[in-house]
C-alpha cells in the first residue's frame, strides 16, 4: 500500500531554486474551475442544503436533487455568460455523464473552448466503484466522443481517493490530477507508471465549501478570495504563483451569489501581471520547465 507521503517527500517552499516565468511576462495565473455534476435521484444525494425533518433520510430525496437541477438548468448560465462576456475559457471539471443528461451545456462549452477536467463518470466516490480504472476509462471515453477533447487532467468526486488512484490516473494517460491541494504550485508525485502532476486545486478558495459546508453567506466568499488573491499576489512579486477559484452551478450560480463572484474578477482585474489559464495551459508552462519543479522524476 504506498501512502501518500511515499509518493511525495516533503518540500518545503522556501527552500526551492526560482520558477520559469509565467507566459507573457506575467506574475499570477487564475484559474477558474466549474464543476459540472450529475446527482442520480436512486441514490443519496452528494450534498445536502435540505436537512430531511428528524434527520431521517428519505428517497427519492426530490429536494436535494432539485437544488443541483436548479444549477445545471439555471445556474451554469449565469457563469458560462460571465465568462464569455471576460473572455476566460475555464477547466470544466465534468462528471462524463454529463454528455448524456445535459448535453446543451457539452455543447456550448466544447464550443467555446473550455477545457475538459475529468470528474467520475458521475458523481459518486470512488471508494464504491465496483471498478475504478474502468469507470476512468469510460468517463474519458466519453468525453472525447462528445466533445473532441481527451482529458490530461482529472478530479475525484469529494477529492475522493484511495490509495493506489494516481496509478489508475496516470495508467490511463492522464498528466495531472486535482487531488492533492498540498501545495501553491505543480508539483510531480510518483506512480507505477511514472510521475503524476499535482494542480494546485483549491479547497479554501470554492464555493460549496465556503457556502455549502461552512454555510457562510455569499459576501464572505468574495472576501475570503480577494483575502487569499491579494495575499498571492503579494508573494508574486518574488515568486510566479495561482490563484483558484472552484465554482459549482447550485452554489455561487444562484442569484443571490452571483454578484459576489462577478466581483472577484473585477477585483482581480485592477492589478497588472494577472493572466487569465486553464488546467491545460498551466500543463504547458509546467511541462516546458519540468526540471524547475519539485517531485520525484
Amino acid at each position: 500500500m504506498t501512502q501518500p507521503r511515499d509518493r511525495a517527500p516533503y518540500s518545503a517552499i522556501v527552500d526551492r531554486p526560482p520558477l520559469p516565468a509565467l507566459p507573457g511576462g506575467n506574475r499570477i495565473v487564475f484559474w477558474t474551475i466549474v464543476n459540472v455534476e450529475v446527482w442520480d435521484i436512486t441514490r443519496p444525494m452528494p450534498r445536502m442544503l435540505l436537512m430531511p425533518p428528524q434527520g431521517q433520510v428519505r428517497f427519492p430525496d426530490v429536494g436535494n436533487w432539485a437544488w443541483h437541477e436548479y444549477g445545471n438548468r439555471v445556474g451554469f448560465w449565469r457563469f458560462f455568460e460571465l465568462y464569455e462576456r471576460l473572455g476566460i475559457k475555464p477547466s470544466l471539471s465534468i462528471n462524463a455523464r454529463v454528455c448524456i443528461d445535459y448535453p446543451r451545456i457539452v455543447e456550448a462549452t466544447a464550443k467555446a473552448g473550455w477545457e475538459m477536467v475529468g470528474h467520475s463518470y458521475d458523481q459518486q466516490p470512488m471508494h464504491v466503484e465496483h471498478d475504478p480504472e474502468a469507470m476512468v476509462q469510460r468517463s474519458l471515453d466519453t468525453l472525447e466522443k462528445h466533445t473532441g477533447q481527451r482529458p490530461i487532467g482529472w478530479l475525484s468526486p469529494g477529492f475522493g481517493e484511495l490509495f493506489n488512484t494516481p496509478d489508475v490516473l496516470a495508467g490511463a494517460g492522464l498528466k495531472y490530477t486535482c487531488e492533492w491541494p498540498y501545495d501553491d504550485e505543480p508539483t510531480r508525485i510518483s506512480t507505477k507508471h511514472g510521475p503524476l502532476v499535482t494542480l494546485p486545486y483549491p479547497i479554501e478558495t470554492q464555493d460549496v465549501t465556503t457556502l455549502a459546508v461552512q454555510t457562510q453567506e455569499a459576501p464572505y466568499f468574495e472576501r475570503k478570495c480577494i483575502d487569499a488573491f491579494d495575499r498571492l499576489y503579494e508573494e508574486s512579486a518574488k515568486r510566479p504563483k495561482i490563484f483558484a477559484v472552484a465554482i459549482h452551478p447550485y452554489a455561487a450560480g444562484q442569484p443571490h451569489a452571483m454578484k459576489y463572484l462577478e466581483k472577484i474578477y473585477e477585483h482581480a482585474a485592477k492589478f497588472k501581471g494577472v493572466v487569465h489559464l486553464n488546467g491545460l495551459e498551466i500543463y504547458d508552462w509546467y511541462s516546458k520547465n519540468a526540471d524547475k519543479f519539485v517531485g520525484p522524476k
